[in-house]
């Protein structure tokens, strides 16, 4: 399970240093895909696969469904990390997320999502507060589950 959050920078190349303990759990190959938010999603390759396999059931005829799929899979790239740890983030990509120099790297379970420090802070600290947003959810916060 990926979680927690990490502070990187991008250098003027696009490339980016992802958590060694990211790493480890990601293997050698993975998706880079453009999030549902303004931020990037990296998909563990398993992961990743049968996201698509949900997406190939879902009917082609339908424009929702392919333009979701031009979203993730037409803006995807599979990536692998260099030897230093860093993967080269695509222009399109940067571009869609909005990241310059500064990224924020958070894991969220299943996937982990790069934002752009300035997005993830107005996106987090919106109008609806965490606690809001579990209740309408029915999410207990208090732990007696």
């Amino acid at each position: 399970m990926f979680m927690n959050e990490y502070s990187h920078t991008i250098d003027s190349k696009g490339r980016m240093i992802l958590p060694a303990k990211f790493r480890e759990e990601l293997g050698n190959s993975f998706v880079l895909a453009p999030g549902l938010d303004t931020c990037l999603c990296i998909y563990p390759r398993e992961r990743w696969d049968a996201l698509i396999a949900r997406l190939q059931k879902l009917p082609f005829t339908n424009h929702k469904v392919r333009k979701i799929m031009r979203h993730l899979i037409g803006r995807g790239t599979e990536m692998e990390c260099d030897k230093q740890g860093r993967i080269l983030i695509p222009q399109h990509l940067r571009t869609f997320a909005q990241l310059k120099k500064d990224a924020v790297i958070v894991g969220t379970g299943s996937i982990i999502e790069i934002w752009d420090p300035a997005l993830l802070d107005a996106d987090e600290n919106g109008e609806e507060s965490m606690a809001d947003i579990a209740d309408s959810l029915d999410l207990p916060l208090n732990f007696d589950l």
